[in-house]
């Protein structure tokens, strides 16, 4: 379906985006030393905030690798792409970008000599950074140690590997209206508001995209996709049964970690971690703003209706499930039971029937955490699990034993094939 895909889109766009690069010819910026730029101490400590803000160091360092150095494998349904070197090394790096280079790129999507930049940096969402933060996170990276670090050539099937194709995607895509403050929230929330979807780029994650790779802007924080995990949906749309609160977010963003929703896991993890490096009040201020995307009266609390729904029955009591999925309960009774026994358990590590793991769409994010463990941030480092060995079959059946224990929820659909698809992206 993809090849076919390309193959039309290639056909359909070729000439005439060629024909736009022609007319419209973007420049090569002129090098310059980065070195001989001087900025001011607090220019540089706003910069490293923001660039924690922006989790610049994630996707910019490979597993292994030098902080920043890139290199990092970004998995796209199109091809792999390689993370970019953002040292000041004038080699390999950004040593020779001038700040105006450097906030094209960030707000245009286009290298120092007028190439595009592929949106898997999310140049999308970077458009809508002020300059004055742009070039704070320059200053900042001027202050890095240069590292020499050739980047291995990007691994995309053709058409995707035309990049002129991608002055057609931004046509269609690239919106640089700025953020508007909104006159329903306070100044804390509207300060949430543009930082998440600006440099935090978190409907980059969060929301579903379309067929061209692009955040679908009409479905904002429906929930996505990334590195082989089901990436919740925010606010109203939120799966979780349990609403989430002011203190919540605060306890998740901060800690990585809240008792009515469970610890941060897969690409969350380092973002989370990061965030330690950010100002603290901007990580409350995302906080608020994340708190106020639900405006629902409800306070619902593991205390009140939530225990009356789904009760703290031990997993071994009313077990009809047993006869139902004997394996599954017999392998979950031997891996499991010692530390997840109830829905809503005020003295196990977690309540399984508050995580998003078992409250998402597939079973991708619990296949996940079974076969792979779970890996805490630093705030909750002794929540760590470890990996369970399972044969293929064995986690099938424990998967869906456990979704029909812990939840009320339809059973999975594709359990099999998501087990597959997970394997094969490790």
């Amino acid at each position: 379906m993809t090849k076919l895909f390309g193959a039309i889109l290639a056909l359909g766009v070729s000439l005439p985006v060629l024909v736009y690069q022609f007319i419209i010819k973007h420049e090569e910026i002129p090098i310059v030393d980065i070195r001989n730029y001087t900025f001011s101490e607090e220019q540089i400590v706003e910069g490293e905030k923001l660039a924690a803000v922006g989790a610049c160091i994630v996707c910019h360092t490979s597993e292994n690798g030098e902080e920043y150095a890139g290199g990092l494998a970004l998995p796209t349904p199109f091809g792999t792409i390689y993370s970019t070197n953002i040292t000041p090394d004038p080699s390999t790096g950004i040593g020779t970008w001038s700040i105006d280079a450097f906030r094209r790129s960030m707000k245009e999507g286009l290298d120092r000599e007028g190439n595009h930049l592929y949106p898997a940096f999310p140049y999308d969402h970077f458009v809508k950074t002020k300059d004055a933060d742009i070039d704070a996170i320059y200053a900042y990276l001027t202050t890095l140690t240069p590292i020499s670090n050739q980047i291995p050539k990007n691994e995309l099937q053709f058409p995707f590997n035309m990049r002129e194709l991608l002055a057609f995607w931004k046509i269609l895509f690239l919106d640089d209206t700025p953020i508007a403050d909104n006159p329903e929230l306070n100044g804390e929330e509207n300060r949430g508001l543009y930082l998440a979807n600006s440099l935090g780029h978190c409907g980059a994650c969060h929301s579903p995209r379309n067929y061209f790779g692009a955040v679908v802007q009409n479905k904002p924080y429906f929930g996505g996709v990334a590195e082989g995990w089901d990436v919740p949906a925010l606010g109203k749309q939120s799966v979780a049964p349990v609403k989430w609160t002011f203190e919540q977010y605060e306890n998740y963003m901060f800690d990585g970690w809240d008792e009515n929703h469970g610890i941060a896991a897969g690409p969350m993890t380092a973002i989370v971690d990061h965030l330690y490096d950010a100002s603290e009040d901007d990580v409350y201020a995302i906080v608020a703003w994340l708190a106020s995307l639900d405006s629902s009266d409800s306070n619902e609390t593991v205390s009140t209706s939530i225990t009356e729904r789904y009760g703290k029955r031990d997993w071994s009591e009313n077990e009809q499930l047993g006869d139902l999925n004997p394996e599954g309960h017999r392998l979950f009774g031997e891996k499991c039971a010692k530390c997840h026994k109830q829905r809503i358990a005020s003295s196990q590590p977690v309540s399984l029937g508050l995580t998003y793991s078992l409250n998402a769409p597939t079973a991708k994010n619990l296949i996940n955490v079974i076969k792979y463990g779970i890996n805490p941030p630093y705030a909750v480092s002794r929540r760590k699990m470890e990996a369970i060995e399972l044969t293929d079959a064995e986690l099938e059946l424990i998967v869906e034993y456990v979704r029909a224990r812990f939840t009320d929820l339809p059973k999975w659909e594709n359990i099999e094939a998501d087990i597959l698809t997970i394997k094969r992206s490790h």
